[in-house]
C-alpha cells in the first residue's frame, strides 16, 4: 500500500515497486473517476479494491481513507509506504504535471482529462493544486495518527521523506 499527498509520486514508485515484485499494480485514482470526473459510488470502488487485493500479491497506490481502503484493503496489507515528501517538492511536481495535462489534454483514465480550472479555481475540489498545498499538513496528521493508533501495526511500515530515501526503498526491493 502506497499512500501520501497529490504529487508524492505514489504512482510511479507503486509502478516501479509492483515491477520489481512482478505483482500487479492498481492506482486507486483510475477505479474511482469515472469520466467527467465522477465519482464512482463507494459500494462499487470498495467492491473493486476487494477483488483486486484478494489475490496473493499486490501493490496498491492512493488514499480514499474516507471511500473503504481502510476497511478493505489495509487489513490485507503487509507493507505500508507513505510517501511524505516536503510540500515544496509535491506542489512544484503538481504544477508541473497539471499545466502539462491540461495542455495536451493527455487522458488519465476512461476519458478523464485535467480541468481548465485547475488553473484559475481557487476550490481545492475543482485545483489540484489548491488541493495539494491545502491538503499537506492534513495528509501528514492522518498519516501521523495512523502510525500512533495501531492501524499498521500488522505490517511493515516505511515513511519516506526524500525522493532519495524513496529511490534507496526501491533499489533496495528484489
Amino acid at each position: 500500500m502506497v499512500v501520501g499527498n497529490s504529487g508524492s509520486g505514489k504512482t510511479t514508485f507503486a509502478r516501479q515497486l509492483a515491477a520489481r515484485l512482478d505483482a500487479p499494480c492498481l492506482e486507486m485514482d483510475s477505479v474511482f473517476h469515472r469520466a467527467g470526473w465522477n465519482q464512482t459510488p463507494d459500494d462499487e470502488f470498495q467492491a473493486e479494491l476487494d477483488e483486486f487485493t484478494s489475490a496473493d500479491r499486490w501493490v496498491v497506490d492512493g488514499n480514499y481513507t474516507s471511500h473503504g481502503t481502510r476497511e478493505v484493503v489495509w487489513p490485507r496489507a503487509d507493507t505500508f509506504i507513505w510517501l511524505d515528501l516536503p510540500r515544496r517538492v509535491t506542489t512544484y511536481r503538481v504544477v508541473k504535471r497539471t499545466l502539462r495535462r491540461v495542455f495536451t489534454r493527455e487522458e488519465l483514465w476512461s476519458g478523464v482529462v485535467e480541468p481548465w480550472t485547475n488553473l484559475y479555481s481557487l476550490d481545492p475540489y475543482k485545483n489540484i493544486i489548491v488541493w495539494t498545498w491545502s491538503m499537506d499538513r492534513r495528509t501528514r496528521r492522518k498519516y501521523e495518527t495512523v502510525i500512533s493508533d495501531g492501524s499498521w501495526d500488522h505490517a511493515d511500515f516505511h515513511r519516506l521523506r526524500s525522493v532519495e530515501e524513496a529511490d534507496r526503498f526501491l533499489r533496495s526491493v528484489g
